[in-house]
């Protein structure tokens, strides 16, 4: 298991460009399986979490190519269904949340498919119900095997339907969207996430020859085809990412200019961050974080405490929770996180309070935490990442704190970000990995 040593408290300046999209990258990849042609992906971050989906599609029988820096090419002209029974798939996609989202791809072009329970972080529970039930209503049959938590799933006839999704699922409507692409006749699929990392996905099919109307909306409508043809697509930068750095230089009290940001994709997420008295410049579509000595945290109109809440898009995305929070232990004033997705994701903070921060954990969804505005520094500990997000608040808390921090388990990290260690050093951050 490999760790992070850093050595806190020291500025940092320059310039960073993010990856491209986690969330997205995992999405597109597994659409590559609804056509023979080629598809070429540029922009793909080179991280844990996608290099694994793109090997076990390699194992499915799909030639993968490098065509360039962070480019690819899969073309999924003979795919191995039987390696779908094996017990390597088995192990590998209960290891990858991400597979989820080869079942949609997979009962579209090819009317069956497998899939074992998936993984990823342990933030609390995180349902496949949307996944399965969407599923459902245009016509697969799902053979469940309880004692290996494994799905057999048949969709010989999809047939296109309404579906209303009883939550915004971004991965649960990118699946039934890529399914009802090739199923007959119309779907309309209602209360539909709408994410950009969706919009993206919704471009890519169209630019394969799908029917899709009411893109960027949450009522989304599929006119099914015969056959999807390859095409380019370039993923969008990480926001997460985005949202991290911006955290990061009101922490270490830095000025970073984050470039080619697609500004415009990043929905409230600036703004979430202006709330907290950090300065977000947009210089075309870069973006600059001043230096400041403090930041103070705004107060709703009437006064009241201000609360920062997760929310379906274009609500403030869940990913960035952590973050917002930890940026928190060094504003001016006080502010209440409420995390309502995952009952789980909250519970780092006895790492942060460990390192001196002020903060009441209320329940396992709401935080309230009371700003320390630099006057008393967070201190560095040894620590262990429990997931991708939490993980990264928490190397940011150590890069702001006084002295030497250990962080264990930043496979967690490396799940999620590319060579952060690497980029980190090149802004003037002592960190190396261990």
């Amino acid at each position: 298991m490999n760790s992070f040593e850093i050595i806190g408290g020291k500025q940092l300046k320059g310039e960073i460009i993010p990856q491209g999209a986690k969330n997205e990258a995992l999405q597109i990849i597994c659409a590559t399986l609804l056509t023979p042609e080629k598809v070429i992906v540029s922009n793909i971050p080179n991280i844990r979490d996608v290099n694994n989906l793109i090997e076990l599609l390699i194992d499915l029988g799909v030639k993968v190519e490098k065509t360039g820096q962070n480019e690819f090419s899969f073309t999924a002209d003979n795919i191995d269904l039987e390696f779908l029974k094996s017990n390597e798939f088995k192990e590998k996609g209960k290891s990858l949340r991400g597979s989820i989202m080869i079942l949609g791809p997979l009962l579209a072009r090819f009317g069956k498919g497998y899939i074992p329970h998936p993984g990823g972080d342990k933030i609390g529970r995180r349902r496949l119900d949307t996944h399965f039930i969407g599923l459902q209503k245009l016509g697969a049959k799902f053979d469940i095997d309880t004692k290996n938590d494994f799905y057999k799933v048949d969709a010989s006839e999809l047939k296109g339907t309404y579906i209303l999704l009883d939550e915004a699922s971004v991965t649960g409507t990118a699946n039934i969207l890529t399914a009802s692409t090739l199923a007959k006749g119309r779907t309309t699929i209602f209360n539909a996430a709408c994410e950009p990392y969706i919009l993206q996905l919704c471009n890519m099919l169209i630019k394969m020859g799908a029917r899709i109307y009411g893109v960027g909306s949450n009522l989304l409508t599929i006119d099914g085809v015969k056959y999807l043809k390859g095409c380019k697509h370039k993923l969008l930068p990480d926001m997460i990412e985005i949202g991290s750095f911006i955290g990061l230089a009101a922490m270490t009290r830095s000025e970073l200019l984050i470039k080619d940001v697609n500004f415009h994709a990043l929905g409230i997420i600036p703004d979430v961050f202006r709330r907290m008295g950090i300065k977000v410049e947009k210089q075309n579509d870069d973006i600059l974080i001043p230096q400041l000595d403090e930041y103070e945290i705004a107060t709703f109109i009437d006064g009241s405490i201000m609360t920062i809440a997760d929310a379906p898009w274009p609500g403030f995305t869940p990913d960035l929770i952590s973050i917002v929070l930890v940026v928190a232990t060094q504003a001016k004033g006080s502010v209440l996180i409420h995390q309502k997705m995952f009952e789980s994701r909250l519970f780092f903070v006895d790492k942060l309070i460990d390192m001196g921060a002020q903060i009441i954990l209320c329940d396992p969804h709401r935080a309230t935490v009371i700003g320390l505005n630099h006057k008393t520094p967070l201190r560095g500990i040894d620590m262990t990442s429990p997931d991708i997000r939490a993980g990264v608040a928490l190397l940011i808390a150590a890069l702001s704190a006084e002295g030497k921090s250990v962080i264990h388990n930043i496979e967690q990290i490396d799940r999620g970000y590319q060579e952060i260690d690497t980029r980190l050093r090149k802004l003037g951050a002592e960190i190396k990995r261990v």
